[in-house]
């Protein structure tokens, strides 16, 4: 880094003065975190670069010409440790140059280090001295940890301003003891512990994610374990009982409960940002949910020109815990003039044959009915329950006459199909179509353009994407009766790009073209991120760094370096460490509509979903819906339909006090829809 800076900006280590002192061969905090930003992508923001140089800090490469703690975005003075003697000598010309070929993989590793450092650094500050960016960055972190997701966001955003970092380098160390009195909660950042009872031994193994020492506090009673440190250097996140209580009492304070025969039916909190006492605005916890949606009306009576964002999350959520008749008629109570009828009062009939009119007119519909059911034949409609899918369904997606084909292909007509009787049968002779090919495409893959290529693979992958199907993956189809076909297709599209990035690179016998199709796949791979299509990006990039293609050293080093730096910045957003951080912060600076990298959504919000309870005393836990709402289903559905959400308002015979009802109807009928 050193060397580099020498290169491309020799002015930046220089003497300087301050105070009448000179500060021999140094850099300012400000212009090293201007520098390192402008090198490469990978660096996200300037807290990014910080964290980045505090590793170097950390581990003596850099340091404080007054040895303080910490580097700091300021005007602070800091040296390399090779300046710290008198007369060092400058870089060659050859170390120079090798500094300019190291500088990519070097950013590369300490982006990844970066994030665990500037944690680390504000963890450390005393908490009256963290700045609000500090509580941001603590507030991020603790939104990803198993034991804090069942509290509310308002208490994570108040543990941010009082967690306090505890470390311990060695195994065997013993955190407190049975019997004590209980001071503090602890939440494990790295590491292991061993939860210890006299007459018993070791009970239970915790790890990263995991907490303890809760009970003592809430119930104010002796330690009832004792914990002992299980490896080396173990980080801990700590909360003294003072700050847990003030936390609880706090939150009780602005906690609203609605009763109605003694039991709870509607918790709301008081909003924290509230202008004045007399503007103050509620945040829905809990409730029933004809409670719920009643507070959201309400809410919009009242306040005609300020629309709650919990009515969408409400709307577009309402079918994990309501169905689509008792929600239409909620809403028809509240407006019965002109609304049509509920579109769903027979709950036993299919949506495609309800709403088949929006899409296609029934002439056509009653053709298609026609031709698959003859008159001398009535409908099978399931009838018999052991008749496969596949026979059912085959008509979606092949015609009749390659269906027969095919079944006539594997059973002739003297033979009954076996139906799989014997699972002994393994030794079919598979179609040439089903070996694989033998030969790449690049003779026509080459004369295609990348920008279009990425561009059809975008459109395709979006028609997949934009069929709304997450809700019922992650809440149970078998919940909804619903498929996620399009979904499963899509996933399984994933798998098929990577493979082929893979297929076609080792097909290829020669060094040349090999090279030009890694530079046409990383084309291929930038053109689908400047379309925001993160999963074909990522399918592509992880296609690349398959072993079978990164093993390909030769066709690596003919690589030209331009496409090896683009590729060791499309490789950085795929590190895993802080919870895929990388990958995160890049999906902040991209404006909608993307589509995301599938995997990391799917276990979002698959997390979000198994990691808390969707009821609490027999009341929604609406505090998740606006969760999975809102950090991942909302930036997939609002998103699908620009068109229809932006036409005109449905025009309802009420009076102009309602017409914010008007956004909220658009969005059922898109729902129905």
């Amino acid at each position: 880094m050193r060397n580099a800076i020498l290169s491309r900006a020799p002015h930046m280590i220089r003497d300087r003065k301050y105070h009448l002192k000179t500060y021999r061969q140094c850099c300012v905090g400000t212009e090293l975190v201007d520098w390192l930003v402008q090198q490469s992508t990978c660096v996200h923001t300037r807290s990014h670069a910080v964290g980045m140089w505090q590793v170097l800090l950390e581990e003596g490469v850099l340091n404080h010409v007054d040895q303080e703690l910490g580097f700091q975005d300021k005007y602070l003075f800091y040296r390399f440790l090779d300046d710290e003697e008198e007369h060092t000598p400058l870089p060659s010309e050859e170390e120079k140059r090798e500094s300019e070929e190291e500088l990519p993989e070097t950013i590369l590793f300490l982006a990844q280090m970066g994030p665990d450092a500037l944690l680390c650094m504000i963890l450390r500050k005393p908490p009256g001295q963290r700045t609000g960016d500090d509580l941001e960055i603590i507030y991020d972190e603790l939104l990803h940890i198993k034991a804090l997701s069942h509290l509310s966001n308002t208490v994570k955003r108040e543990l941010a301003s009082v967690l306090i970092f505890e470390s311990h380098a060695k195994a065997g160390t013993v955190l407190f003891n049975q019997g004590e009195e209980g001071t503090s909660w602890y939440i494990i950042q790295k590491g292991s512990v061993n939860v210890v009872i006299y007459g018993k031994g070791v009970v239970c193994t915790l790890h990263e994610g995991d907490d303890f020492g809760k009970l003592a506090l809430v119930t104010d009673s002796p330690r009832a374990a004792s914990i002992v440190l299980r490896e080396d250097n173990c980080h801990f996140l700590r909360v003294d009982k003072e700050d847990f209580n003030r936390i609880l009492r706090d939150v009780e304070a602005n906690t609203v409960r609605l009763k109605e025969y003694e039991q709870a039916v509607l918790v709301l909190e008081k909003s924290p940002r509230a202008s004045s006492p007399g503007n103050i605005r509620y945040t829905v916890l809990s409730g029933t949910p004809e409670k719920i949606l009643d507070h959201f009306l309400e809410t919009m009576r009242m306040d005609t020109h300020h629309s709650d964002p919990g009515a969408n999350d409400f709307v577009l959520m309402h079918c994990v815990f309501m169905p689509n008749s008792q929600f239409c008629q909620l809403l028809m109570a509240q407006y019965p003039f002109s609304l049509p009828p509920p579109l769903l009062s027979d709950p036993a009939v299919d949506d495609f044959v309800l709403m088949h009119c929006v899409f296609m007119p029934n002439s056509l519909f009653c053709q298609l009915l026609m031709a698959q059911y003859p008159f001398s034949l009535p409908p099978p409609l399931l009838s018999d329950p052991t008749v496969d899918d596949f026979v059912l369904m085959h008509c979606v997606f092949m015609p009749n006459s390659l269906f027969c084909q095919l079944l006539m292909a594997q059973y002739p007509f003297s033979l009954s199909p076996p139906l799989l009787s014997d699972p002994t049968v393994d030794d079919f002779t598979p179609l040439p179509d089903q070996e694989g090919p033998s030969a790449g495409s690049m003779s026509s893959f080459e004369l295609m353009s990348s920008k279009d290529l990425a561009y059809q693979m975008t459109l395709y992958d979006w028609e997949l994407f934009s069929c709304h199907e997450l809700l019922y993956n992650t809440f149970g189809r078998q919940s909804f009766r619903r498929t996620t076909a399009n979904l499963d297709l899509f996933l399984r599209r994933f798998n098929q790009v990577q493979l082929w990035v893979v297929t076609e690179v080792c097909l290829c016998g020669q060094l040349s073209k090999r090279v030009q199709l890694l530079k046409k796949f990383i084309k291929i791979a930038a053109h689908c991120r400047e379309f925001k299509n993160l999963n074909s990006f990522f399918a592509i990039i992880m296609g690349m760094s398959n072993p079978a293609v990164s093993r390909l050293t030769q066709t690596w080093e003919k690589l030209p370096s331009k496409f090896k730096k683009f590729y060791a910045e499309f490789e950085s957003m795929m590190d895993p460490s802080r919870n895929h951080r990388a990958y995160r912060l890049t999906v902040t600076k991209i404006e909608p509509p993307i589509i995301p990298f599938m995997p990391l959504l799917l276990k979002d919000m698959t997390f979000s979903h198994e990691g808390n309870k969707t009821f609490i005393d027999n009341m929604v836990n609406f505090e998740k819906m606006v969760s999975i709402h809102r950090c991942k289903i909302r930036s997939v559905s609002l998103r699908l339909c620009p068109v229809v959400l932006s036409a005109e308002p449905i025009t309802i015979g009420i009076n102009n006090a309602y017409t914010q009802v008007h956004t909220f109807l658009d969005k059922v009928i898109i729902l129905a829809l």
